[in-house]
């Protein structure tokens, strides 16, 4: 078969897919418009816990970005966003997503002038939004990492001179930078409207999910219920703290031979390829054209992501 023909296909097959997805996402959002429509109409009555018709006219203006919420919800996509502090909602990141994708099939296709190769660039370019994304979630989680010793320590010795816990969660919100200070000026206001403080403190721990901040919120949880020397606690963990993140640090220096060892392999395969392809297309073309070649470009991924995976595994030491 014409190797045109099957990457058109492909290209038809992920696209009806995608939209299957989103029908199926917004099923229960098309019945709640339906309903909606029919109180607008006359035909329905509201129930007390259903909005009002301002509020029915503006959620319909806002359907498309009801989908997108709504998928975002369903892949815990809203819980990433507020672990990285995104500048975006949702579902402007679906977009971009959408329009990398575009742009990078259309790049691809003007560039190598080869229609096989457009699926798989506009799938990568529309990765790159949730790379950065995952970037920019793991960089503020271990800035906050770092800051957090500090932070314990200042609210340790804020309650040796006679503050109360919000007062001294408070000092850090002044005193620090971001992200500490966000997180933790979120669980001050928290607990200033209501919130119990060790509820307030396990909704910083889904936000930033760190052992050490795990361990600060059940301390308080325990002390709350059977009281002690909550200043020496905090004390003990701000020092165990440094001790691990000092550790992880040697860690980090003597596997990095293993970690670069492990880019190397990773990128090298995908380098000789694009070299070769440059030089002499028809070459390796071969591996798309050829159903035995199709066979060992599967492999060969395969094989990748297994390597990945265990050069990680050999590499990443939990302290």
């Amino acid at each position: 078969m014409d190797p045109l023909l099957i990457s058109g296909l492909a290209f038809v097959g992920v696209t009806g897919m995608v939209f299957a997805i989103a029908s199926l996402f917004s099923e229960k959002t098309s019945n709640n418009v339906e309903d909606r429509l029919l109180v607008l109409a006359g035909k329905k009555q509201a129930n007390e816990a259903e909005l009002t018709r301002d509020a029915l006219l503006k959620d319909g203006l806002d359907g498309l970005s009801g989908v997108f919420k709504s998928i975002a919800e369903r892949f815990d996509l809203k819980l990433l966003f507020a672990q990285s502090d995104s500048p975006i909602t949702p579902e402007v990141f679906v977009m971009v997503s959408i329009g990398c994708g575009v742009l990078g099939g259309v790049f691809c296709f003007l560039v190598a002038a080869q229609f096989a190769f457009v699926p798989l660039a506009a799938i990568v370019f529309c990765m790159g939004p949730l790379l950065w994304l995952m970037f920019r979630r793991g960089r503020r989680l271990k800035k906050f990492s770092t800051q957090l010793p500090e932070a314990l320590a200042l609210i340790a010795r804020a309650l040796r001179s006679g503050h109360s816990l919000a007062s001294g969660i408070k000092v850090v919100c002044d005193e620090m930078q971001a992200p500490m200070s966000k997180e933790m000026n979120i669980t001050y206001e928290e607990q200033n409207l209501g919130i119990p403080l060790d509820q307030a403190l396990k909704g910083m721990y889904k936000r930033v999910p760190n052992l050490d901040l795990k361990f600060f919120a059940t301390a308080v949880a325990i002390q709350r219920q059977s009281g002690g020397d909550l200043a020496e606690i905090l004390d003990k963990i701000s020092k165990v703290t440094r001790e691990r993140q000092e550790l992880l640090g040697h860690v980090q220096a003597l596997t990095g031979e293993g970690r670069i060892s492990g880019i190397v392999l990773m990128a090298l395969p995908i380098a000789i390829f694009l070299c070769v392809w440059k030089m002499n297309p028809d070459y390796v073309m071969i591996l798309f054209t050829d159903e035995m070649g199709r066979k060992m470009v599967a492999v060969a991924i395969a094989l990748q992501i297994l390597g990945a995976w265990s050069i990680k595994k050999i590499v990443q030491i939990k302290i």
